[in-house]
């Protein structure tokens, strides 16, 4: 799908610092003291139009949830939700995800949300896959010992090498759905991808992974 672009993005997102945070290097460690609290950090990966992150900070207001989105004319969307629910346990990076060990320290994050990503379906693209190995190791660095990553993807090429690298990787899979929409699973929160594929009959494959045991 064509991304449309919004020239004007950059602009209101500059405007809004207090939401989407302008110097992620310097709250590197820190982030705790941003929220204000001690509570478990939650991190989406591709937060798109701000759906899921929004509505699971509404519904886990013990935690606090950072949403990651590459593309401005994305992350405007979900900055206006942000403004009109005015979220205290929501914040917005405007960053890539191959640089999320200069945002956060080892072990900072209790939580990693995959959500419809990119399958990157040409061989020749793996290394952009969001379970490729590499940022996996990324992954592994800033989870906490008990950190765990929850995946959903309507490609089942995708979901099916995401078991594999995950597997291959070291992380245990706790739990893994192969028809989301049919499983027993209660409290799912649909992304806007989400709602989409699935009115049109698609499967939503899900997977939890925990982060690998650690050495003694």
């Amino acid at each position: 799908m064509r991304l449309r672009n919004k020239p004007w993005a950059k602009d209101k997102i500059a405007a809004y610092p207090q939401y989407v945070i302008p110097d992620p290097e310097a709250r590197r460690g820190r982030w705790h003291e941003l929220f204000g609290n001690d509570r478990p950090i939650h991190i989406e990966i591709g937060t798109g139009k701000g759906k899921f992150i929004t509505e699971m900070a509404k519904l886990h207001p013990d935690v606090n949830f950072i949403g990651i989105e590459l593309y401005p004319s994305v992350l405007v969307s979900a900055l206006d939700k942000l403004i009109e629910s005015e979220l205290p346990n929501v914040r917005l990076l405007n960053a890539n995800a191959k640089d999320l060990t200069t945002f956060f320290a080892d072990g900072e994050i209790a939580r990693i949300y995959l959500n419809f990503s990119d399958p990157w379906p040409k061989k020749r693209h793996e290394k952009r896959r969001l379970t490729y190995r590499d940022f996996l190791a990324l992954y592994d660095r800033i989870l906490s010992a008990d950190g765990d990553i929850h995946l959903k993807t309507d490609n089942q090429s995708f979901f099916e090498y995401s078991l594999v690298s995950l597997s291959q990787y070291g992380f245990v899979l706790a739990a893994v759905q192969l028809d989301l929409h049919r499983s027993d699973i209660v409290g799912n929160v649909m992304t806007e991808y989400e709602e989409k594929f699935s009115a049109k009959g698609n499967r939503i494959y899900r997977c939890e992974a925990l982060r690998p045991p650690q050495q003694s």
